[in-house]
């Protein structure tokens, strides 16, 4: 068996980090330096000073975004500051070239002060065609990614909030077609109320699902209407506090009457096993969808969820069947949206990238073991680039027009093009 740990070290130690700045313009002679340089780069500049939008078309900004995060919430980790997180925004990085053809720069900020953090991204906008947030503690990455979307002109992500959202929308769509069942009347437990279940919650709503069918939990149990902490959570969580106003129409109070009778259970909460018991699955309605996305260890391991009756079972580890992977959202979503130049990215957009998902799956022969695409499928990375750039155009924030196809043609390129660099080495 591969120790992880220790591979991760020792290529870590060998390559000093995973990511580099590479030239792409081919140097030949001296007087190549006088084109790329000096006295040639002046006349870049003073095109560009005319006219500030010509740095998306004369510079590398327009597929260039930054990976930003102070560290609070990396992966099953928590708080272990900006420096420990930079392996994991290399990572990302990676992540971003090798499947979506993007230069990403990880930026890890020494402050945890949102404010702070804010100002930050805001005097960096003009190197960026995009900004990504990662591993920001909740509920402080609401105010940032709220506050950043309205201030800048580039769309500004959270990955922890859309990408998960947007993954398990995609594995959602399939199991309740595999499983008979009208999203309208489909009743959701979303165990755990931080920034993932806060923005799947959103996002299932902007889908089709009414609030009224979901309940959502947290370490007190149930968010319900009278709750004894309503009033010290309106001023601590206001996200977490307008779901518990939106959700849960019968306002069940008790954890195990949550579970009675639901058709999906949505758990991102803390690792297991036995986060969730076999008892809670089995209290549910008939063939239902669970999906343990706790890292590195899910709530409740997958054969036991099968054992007390679940049909359908994802989780986020790739070792098991219906990895919901975020990896398979954002690096497709930023080369939509990079590609028409989006002022933001919106949820109609995820939810396209979804439903592309979902339909590259139906495509090839949906299962019970087969409800979301692989990483290794990357020929769906261009599909829901298009769906993405292609819903950007249709709600007005587009700057760029590209057809559908184009656009297909067009991210193949340059994700082809990041994989045999990367093949190459």
């Amino acid at each position: 068996m591969v120790d992880f740990d220790k591979e991760a070290l020792d290529v870590s130690a060998k390559y000093k980090g995973k990511i580099q700045v590479t030239p792409k313009v081919p140097v030949k002679s001296l007087q190549d330096f006088a084109i790329l340089y000096t006295p040639g780069v002046a006349a870049v500049s003073r095109e560009i000073h005319k006219d500030t939008s010509k740095s998306f078309e004369l510079t590398y900004r327009w597929n260039s975004i930054a990976i930003v995060t102070d560290g609070t919430r990396v992966l099953g980790l928590g708080d272990i500051g900006p420096e420990a997180a930079m392996p994991v925004m290399e990572g990302k990085s990676l992540l971003f070239k090798y499947l979506g053809g993007v230069d990403a720069v990880p930026l890890t900020i020494n402050t945890k002060d949102p404010e702070k953090i804010i100002e930050t991204i805001k005097i960096l906008e003009t190197s960026f065609g995009g900004i990504n947030l990662e591993d920001i503690e909740s509920p402080k990455c609401f105010y940032i990614l709220d506050k950043l979307r309205e201030e800048l002109n580039i769309p500004v992500w959270h990955d922890d909030q859309q990408g998960t959202a947007g993954a398990t929308l995609a594995g959602l769509i399939i199991a309740l077609e595999l499983t008979g069942r009208d999203p309208k009347n489909t009743k959701i437990l979303l165990y755990g109320s931080g920034a993932a279940n806060i923005a799947t919650a959103r996002l299932l709503n902007s889908y089709g699902i009414p609030y009224g069918n979901m309940i959502m939990t947290d370490s007190l149990g149930p968010l319900y209407k009278g709750r004894k902490d309503e009033e010290e959570m309106k001023v601590e969580n206001a996200w977490k506090y307008d779901l518990l106003q939106k959700t849960n129409k019968d306002n069940i109070t008790q954890l195990e009457d949550a579970f009675k009778g639901t058709d999906v259970l949505i758990a991102a909460s803390k690792p297991g096993p036995g986060t969730i018991k076999p008892d809670q699955i089995r209290l549910m309605s008939k063939d239902p969808i669970v999906f343990a996305l706790a890292n590195p260890v899910p709530e409740i391991w997958p054969e036991e969820a099968k054992k007390a009756g679940a049909k359908i079972v994802g989780t986020g580890r790739s070792d098991f069947e219906n990895q919901l992977n975020n990896s398979l959202i954002f690096p497709a979503v930023f080369r939509g949206a990079l590609d028409v130049r989006a002022k933001t990215i919106t949820d109609e957009m995820v939810i396209e990238a979804a439903r592309e998902l979902a339909s590259h799956v139906r495509s090839k022969g949906a299962s019970e073991n087969y409800i979301i695409p692989k990483m290794t499928e990357w020929e769906v990375y261009p599909k829901v680039a298009a769906a993405v750039a292609s819903k950007a155009q249709s709600q007005g924030i587009a700057r760029r027009a590209i057809s559908f196809d184009e656009e297909i043609k067009n991210a193949k390129s340059l994700i082809e093009e990041a994989r045999k660099i990367m093949n190459l080495l």
